[in-house]
């Protein structure tokens, strides 16, 4: 589940680099304040047929020929070109951190050869008496 969602993000956010990176114009062709046509990639077509608006009060065409009647409007979104390059060139603080890193983080997680037992081979010592309760000092 969780590979999942971090897929779905990667892709999310791989999209949305490539939409802030790249530049593209909207074209639209507009005839009595009505959309007709709207382009990506290339001009919007001009409407052809008569246009006839009556309940419009804003324009009124009876024909393609009258000025004001249709307007191409554009919409152009630049890309961004101020991308920094990532900076490749170790110091060597920043060399000795990562080795130290790396050393100790491999260190972490590897194993021992054996399970060892520190206090295997410990005699405790003989007791004649117990001295607790020769003292009387019992734990609570």
């Amino acid at each position: 589940m969780k590979s999942f969602f971090t897929k779905i993000l990667s892709y999310v956010l791989a999209v949305s680099i490539l939409f802030t990176t790249s530049s593209f114009t909207v074209d639209m062709h507009f005839c009595s304040n009505k959309l007709i046509d709207i382009s990506i990639l290339g001009k919007a077509k001009v409407c052809n047929d008569k246009v006839e608006m009556k309940n419009s009060s804003t324009k009124q065409c009876s024909s393609i020929q009258e000025k004001n009647c249709c307007s191409n409007q554009t919409f152009f979104k630049k890309g961004v070109d101020n991308l920094q390059k990532a900076n490749n060139e170790f110091q060597t603080e920043n060399i000795v951190f990562l080795n130290s890193f790396f050393y100790t983080y491999k260190n972490l997680f590897e194993g021992l050869d054996k399970n060892i037992v520190p206090l295997k081979h410990y005699r405790q010592p003989l007791l004649s008496k117990n001295i607790q309760i020769l003292n009387e000092t019992y734990l609570i």
